[in-house]
């Protein structure tokens, strides 16, 4: 068929395919750069991922246990690429009364002969959890610089509010444990 169209035809439908994979081009471009902003967005929206914008960092609570009820808390932990570093929670899980404050230590140990700096970020499963969470002080608030060879026990305190949905019989509190030494070293230079 392409034999029977004269070459000014040829050219228009070649310059019309050239734009058209020019737009796709752009279109993916865009939609690429988009993602990372739509997924946090969407995440915040649903609570995915335990990434609620509604866990709550708090200086105090107060305690109003609900003895009636028993949620089972569960603690994981990974070291983001593989580094040389043990990072681990020092019970696995717990049985915990809504409204209660309760404390549970993360053991970190730098097995590198050098010094690093590590940052833990957290995420809570079931999403909807999230925001029913409270803590008072965890060791994912501040980077945590470890010398060579060092061990630390870092303790998390929290609270599951007992507003808490009902059907929420278990929370996963996970902790993903990064290497930010480079990051640390630049921000701690001074500027000029």
């Amino acid at each position: 068929m392409s034999a029977d169209l004269g070459p000014a035809e040829t050219k228009r439908r070649k310059r019309r395919s050239v734009w058209e994979l020019a737009l796709l081009t752009v279109a993916m471009f865009g939609f690429g750069f988009a993602m990372v902003p739509l997924y946090n967005a969407l995440c915040e929206l649903t609570g995915l991922n335990g990434r609620d914008k509604g866990m709550q960092i708090v200086a105090s609570v107060q305690e109003q246990p609900d003895l009636n009820r028993e949620v089972t808390v569960q603690f994981l932990t990974v070291v983001n690429g593989g580094r040389e570093w043990v990072f681990k929670p020092a019970v696995s899980e717990m049985k915990v009364h809504p409204g209660q404050l309760y404390t549970v230590n993360f053991v970190a140990e730098n097995q590198l002969d050098q010094d690093v700096v590590g940052q833990a970020v957290p995420a809570v499963t079931p999403g909807k959890a999230a925001r029913h969470l409270k803590k008072t002080e965890c060791f994912c608030f501040n980077q945590q610089p470890f010398k060579a060879r060092e061990a630390k026990d870092m303790p998390v305190r929290f609270m599951l509010d007992p507003e808490l949905p009902a059907d929420v019989h278990t929370v996963t509190l996970s902790y993903t444990f990064f290497d930010v030494t480079e990051l640390a070293q630049r921000s701690a230079k001074p500027n000029g």
